[in-house]
């Protein structure tokens, strides 16, 4: 029997039952929801020759970073490999092998040409939209999905996907209105799509309008909070709404309970948890023994070295908990990446290690060297992946580390050029030394 899903492509291997089941883990994964790992073992067991069963299972298991995932993936991988397939199915086992290999770049490429053939696979969007966040390539991110837009409407399951794609693609190419406009629009057509409620967060995040952030998360919240595996990532935002008003103590109030009061392991979770006390270390909040809680969890992968971004986030909480060790195995692991053929070579050498290092260096009060590393890489620091509010935390530590080394001429122009941008941000402020040195030499 031929089966085609929802969009109208073959399914090779299919049953009835597989591809229901199928269905429903892909439409968990648009919505960052459910358990789709769950359903595509379901969908597994019923239609064991489906070849975009196993194709699914292995974005899944690779798109979250974790390094204890590869293995699995690539049995995924090599179940699918000879079975019967679609050209359009060829291209997506061809991408997660690319992904297994650590090529980036070469596996975004080809789903793009996926998504060209055809622009109604909302699986072949969904992945590339991921890959280019974790390459950090903005321009992809929109494009990706507004090449594909006309050829969808709202009678396609799982349009309103495709608008919340598109609204933080928008949203970190810097068009806010059409960004905000169409992850609106996308909650309307499904309200637990974490996606587009994340996407219209950022918006608020680069305006820098926390209260209109608070507002907006406030307005449902249980829609992507509850049964959401993207919902510490979303309290996270809320919680950097309430660092922008000055309000540490929510800020730690949410750290202690949804961000991190699991004590979770999950690697994009433990992103979170670090980047927060960061950014509250970066203030002058005391955060107690919070840096060394999250530090556990890291220290079993400190040596991992599969992807720059993670390493640095590693590294702030192994500063931020004085254990010089986990730092050097980090450093280390990524003298191993340098020389391996996959991307994070390139995503390694370009922003993470010196990254890394300047994280190292602020901890050990090395300000003047943090500074310096820093400046070197903050133009490109996209090339390491991540959205532009994560990334804002290297220009949030090159100001701090600014301000202690006694840069004062420095600081006064970093923090000038902040205020153009974020001018409601703590951040924002010069000491009444910088302060009058500046209003002197105006």
């Amino acid at each position: 029997m031929n089966h085609r899903d929802t969009a109208g492509y073959q399914m090779t291997g299919a049953t009835h039952e597989g591809l229901a089941h199928l269905e429903t883990a892909a439409h968990e994964f648009r919505c960052y929801g459910g358990d789709p790992v769950g359903s595509v073992d379901a969908a597994l067991s019923a239609a064991p020759h489906m070849a975009m069963a196993h194709v699914l299972k292995a974005y899944l298991l690779l798109l979250g970073t974790e390094p204890a995932a590869l293995p699995a993936a690539r049995q995924c991988v090599e179940a699918a490999t000879g079975l019967a397939a679609t050209e359009r199915e060829r291209g997506h086992l061809e991408a997660v092998r690319l992904l297994t290999e650590g090529r980036w770049r070469r596996a975004s490429r080809v789903l793009e040409d996926v998504s060209i053939g055809y622009p109604r696979d909302a699986l072949a969007l969904q992945a590339g939209h991921q890959i280019d966040f974790f390459r950090g390539d903005s321009r992809m991110l929109r494009d990706r999905i507004a090449r594909a837009l006309p050829a969808w409407h709202e009678s396609i399951p799982g349009y309103h996907a495709l608008l919340g794609m598109y609204a933080f693609g928008l949203e970190e190419t810097g068009d806010y209105d059409e960004a905000e406009k169409h992850g609106r629009r996308a909650v309307e057509l499904e309200r637990r799509d974490t996606w587009a409620w994340h996407a219209v967060a950022h918006v608020h995040e680069m305006r820098n309008r926390p209260r209109e952030g608070l507002a907006w998360m406030s307005t449902d919240p249980d829609a992507w909070s509850q049964d959401s595996f993207f919902a510490v990532h979303n309290f996270w935002h809320v919680a950097v709404y309430h660092l922008e008003l000055g309000a540490t103590e929510e800020a730690l109030r949410l750290f202690d309970g949804p961000i991190f009061g699991k004590h979770s392991s999950v690697v994009l979770e433990m992103i979170d948890a670090s980047a927060l006390l960061w950014r509250l270390a970066l203030r002058g909040v005391d955060v107690g023994n919070r840096f060394d809680a999250v530090a556990q969890n890291w220290a079993p992968i400190a040596a991992a070295g599969n992807y720059a971004f993670n390493d640095v986030h590693a590294m702030m909480c192994f500063v931020g908990a004085e254990r010089p060790n986990e730092q050097q195995a980090v450093l280390e692991a990524q003298l191993t990446a340098m020389q391996s053929d996959g991307d994070n070579a390139e995503f390694t050498r370009e922003v993470g290690r010196p990254a890394a290092l300047a994280i190292q260096a602020f901890g050990q009060g090395c300000y003047a060297d943090c500074v310096e590393r820093l400046r070197s890489i903050r133009h490109i620091a996209h090339r390491f992946g991540g959205s532009h509010a994560q990334r804002d935390l290297l220009d949030q530590t090159l100001i701090e580390a600014s301000r202690r080394a006694g840069f004062e001429a420095l600081t006064t122009a970093l923090v000038n050029e902040r205020r153009a941008l974020r001018p409601r941000t703590t951040l924002a402020t010069l000491t009444n030394k910088e302060n009058a040195r500046y209003a002197r030499a105006a």
